[in-house]
């Protein structure tokens, strides 16, 4: 009888363990939606100016979030139903989680490479359109009074594109109506290549950094659920025996 009733508090004290992950697990999943949205908002207008389909990382990171999230509420089900077969189930789930956030860390810290190479020449080429396409002069006009900076490696290359270019009034360090982009000493005369991609770097580090972390944190989930599996079977073995 004492046997029993020390598999029995076990079991209560795996479910409580394995509810608490389960609240964790959605929390984390919480979290990396909320930061893959987040980092997509603030990286949209770098974004739009390097590669086709540049932001699919993050957009991927916040949709693993998201099922995640889902995961875990059906989890908690699974959990007080304590159902062995259902208890695998989501621990196999979890290692295959855990397996997707390594992926998904990898798939955002690759693109930071990618980013790189081919960040130069997208910005010359949206150069080349600026006031030719609206939306791209917007988006180097918020690169460049947000992150205070000229052109591509320094204000003279708007003056080396073909043809070429004036020096656009996102340039000014001193108010727009006092200014006269042709004077050097009313612009930025920094370039954005460089100011772009330590932005953007530092921020898609943190994200691959977070999801990479966070991918450990399943199998935690998996020793859990597979223990609790394990004594639940044990109990309805000495039940029966």
């Amino acid at each position: 009888m004492s046997k029993r009733l020390e598999t029995v508090a076990t079991m209560t004290c795996m479910k409580t363990l394995l509810m608490l992950f389960n609240f964790s697990f959605w929390v984390s999943g919480i979290l990396m939606l909320c930061i893959g949205i987040w980092m997509r908002i603030q990286l949209r207008e770098y974004m739009n100016m390097s590669m086709e389909g540049s932001g699919t990382a993050l957009l991927a990171l916040a949709c693993l979030g998201a099922v995640l999230a889902v995961a875990a509420v059906l989890a908690c089900c699974c959990t007080a139903r304590g159902h062995p077969a259902l208890l695998y189930l989501y621990g196999a789930f979890l290692a295959v989680v855990a397996l997707l956030e390594l992926a998904a860390g990898a798939s955002v810290y690759a693109y930071r490479t990618c980013l790189n190479e081919g960040f130069d020449q997208s910005l010359n080429a949206s150069m080349a359109a600026y006031d030719q396409d609206k939306s791209i002069s917007n988006h180097i006009d918020f690169m460049q009074e947000t992150l205070q900076c000229c052109g591509n490696r320094g204000y003279a290359d708007w003056f080396n594109l073909y043809p070429p270019k004036n020096v656009p009034f996102s340039c000014c360090k001193v108010p727009k109506d006092k200014c006269d982009p042709n004077e050097v000493e009313q612009i930025y005369t920094e370039g954005c290549y460089n100011r772009v991609l330590d932005f953007i770097n530092g921020n898609i580090g943190l994200v691959a950094g977070t999801a990479i972390g966070i991918a450990f944190f399943p199998l935690v989930g998996v020793f859990l659920a597979c223990c609790l599996a394990s004594n639940i079977n044990k109990a309805e073995y000495e039940q029966v025996a």
